[in-house]
């Protein structure tokens, strides 16, 4: 086997799943996005790897290869990528023949066409039961067309590690021709909390707790020196390898709206608010304050509607990176609107890192 393998992320986003595959002892080779924001963080996080921000509808397995110096096909171990669900159709016709689907047609074709040894698709709960199952049923068929055998499976991130209720379902799929005809996929056995027999999830106060000395009306340079010490093994492995804090500047709120949140309980939400106010937002998740006793609900892009178990505001970029599971050493580019979009739109890494040890245990035999 090399000294690590090698890994491609189509729709990388800003790399939450590349940073947990990188974690397990992969090479990240390239990553490409059409949001530029995106991969102006990809490439700044993974300098050694190339960061397309293109469409890849435009492109082939073949273009990207000659992005990869010294590097072919035959190289390629995984290649991973989520492709966007909402244009997933099925109108009477095969999903690679809807050209609505080009985007998840497009990881079809490259990963046909570069051939690896392990692909792996993640995506939305929804998708499992989109179409009474047929685009599932779609998916296993697409992929086992191009000869691999498919094993596909939910995994709820707060089961690995990661102090948020996030679902996703993965695809993974392992090439007949050069992985044992034999083998098949077991994906990771859950960490915590299964049942009470492994430890607890990881709460949002674990999660963030050593971030909680920024003042509600300040707003912080965009690197500062840590002011409190880690509280928890969650923060002490988030700071590893990080001298200085990033992203963690606040969003500033109106004092009216500041007053509203402070009237919501610790793991409260609009219901714990004066009737009047219920409708003050018009959305079934306003005015939600994380429990700092649980795994964090998922998190979003950041629409203001989630707000921190203790401080009268929304969370930081920081809080949600770690919430996501990002190392502190992990640094988002751009504006703050686009950088909670960014953390938003991630695979959280751990989630990906338990999924990538079952591949690279999986390589390792083969080799």
């Amino acid at each position: 086997m090399k000294s690590k393998p090698i890994l491609i992320d189509l729709f990388c986003g800003c790399g939450g799943f590349s940073k947990g595959f990188e974690k397990a002892g992969f090479q990240i080779a390239l990553g490409i996005d059409l949001w530029k924001d995106a991969t102006i963080t990809y490439q700044h996080n993974f300098p050694n790897a190339v960061a397309l921000n293109q469409d890849i509808t435009t492109v082939s397995g073949e273009s990207l290869l000659e992005q990869l110096h010294g590097i072919s096909a035959n190289d390629i171990d995984v290649i991973i990528g989520g492709p966007p669900c909402q244009g997933f159709s099925l109108s009477g016709k095969r999903m690679l023949d809807d050209p609505r689907n080009k985007l998840y047609k497009s990881f079809v074709e490259i990963v046909g066409e570069i051939k690896p040894k392990v692909f792996v698709m993640e995506n939305v709960p929804g998708l499992i039961r989109l179409f009474d199952g047929r685009v599932k049923d779609e998916v296993i068929r697409d992929f086992s067309s191009l000869g691999y055998n498919v094993e596909m499976q939910l995994l709820s991130a707060d089961d690995y590690g990661v102090p948020q209720q996030r679902k996703r379902v993965f695809f993974v799929g392992l090439n007949k021709d050069k992985i044992h005809r034999s083998e098949t996929f077991i994906f990771p056995f859950p960490t915590h909390g299964l049942n009470g027999t492994l430890p607890a999830p990881i709460t949002c106060e674990q999660a963030i707790s050593d971030l909680d000395f920024v003042p509600d009306d300040i707003a912080l340079p965009e690197h500062i020196d840590y002011k409190l010490p880690p509280q928890s093994e969650y923060q002490k492995m988030m700071r590893t390898g990080s001298n200085t804090l990033c992203n963690h500047s606040i969003t500033i709120h109106k004092e009216r709206t500041k007053e509203i949140i402070a009237m919501v309980p610790d793991g409260g939400n609009y219901k714990d608010l004066p009737h009047e106010l219920w409708q003050t937002r018009k959305v079934n998740i306003a005015w939600t304050r994380m429990n700092s006793q649980k795994p964090c609900f998922t998190i979003d892009t950041g629409h203001n509607h989630h707000f921190h178990y203790k401080e009268n505001r929304v969370p930081s970029v920081r809080e949600s990176a770690r919430i996501q599971s990002f190392p502190d050493t992990f640094e988002f580019i751009g504006i703050k609107t686009s950088q909670l979009k960014q953390v938003g739109n991630a695979v959280p890494p751990i989630l990906a890192q338990a999924v990538a040890k079952q591949i690279i245990s999986l390589l390792e035999k083969e080799d």
